[in-house]
């Protein structure tokens, strides 16, 4: 639910498909805003929606802004973390992932909502029923609050990001919203550097 995530995601595509061959890819899910019923401010509503017209502007990116008319908003994306957090037991966590963002950005439809997260778990061939007992889990909680715990502790700035991780080193990698290239080129450079060392 990280606007710019949304924005990233095509190049994000491509540089994945770069890296199979290459390192092995885990994704982390950052929390970002924590449980909460209450209505999005004002304010913040006005600073999402020029947030999503500043990544069209630059990106390109689609956003249905029927969002802000036709939902509820709410600064709460803990429960998204918790529906993808789920799907990976499955392997579907990118599934997960993808649906989520299409909901919230091209359908208009709010994923802080339980309801909205359990169509789109049977969307993707997940069992709803026992999806709505897990989301509600102290396990799954508990598996949140320790994957925000080691996000935090990577050296980032903010979402989205990517870590190199080679042994007990992380290499915070540059991002380029427009050309996967970029990080690919970083990334292969210090595996051939790790690689010299080592031998």
């Amino acid at each position: 639910m990280c606007s710019w995530c949304w924005g990233y995601r095509p190049t994000w595509v491509l540089l994945q498909k770069k890296l199979e061959s290459v390192v092995d890819i885990h994704l982390l899910v950052g929390g970002l805003a924590e449980d909460s019923n209450a209505p999005m401010p004002e304010h913040m509503q006005g600073f999402l929606q020029q947030t999503w017209h500043k990544i069209s502007a630059q990106l390109g990116t689609q956003f249905n802004f029927d969002f802000w008319s036709q939902c509820q908003p709410k600064r709460s994306t803990y429960p998204s973390c918790r529906a993808t957090i789920i799907a990976r037991e499955h392997n579907k966590e990118q599934a997960m992932c993808l649906a989520i963002q299409e909901a919230y950005y091209l359908h208009a439809k709010n994923p802080s909502e339980v309801s909205t997260l359990r169509e789109l778990a049977e969307s993707i061939g997940l069992d709803g029923d026992l999806f709505s007992q897990q989301i509600k889990s102290d396990k799954v909680n508990q598996q949140l609050m320790h994957e925000i715990a080691k996000v935090r502790a990577l050296p980032i700035q903010g979402f989205p990001s990517l870590v190199l991780a080679a042994g007990d080193d992380l290499f915070p990698i540059r991002l380029d919203y427009k050309n996967e290239q970029i990080s690919y080129d970083m990334i292969s450079t210090i595996i051939k550097k790790i690689d010299l060392n080592q031998n």
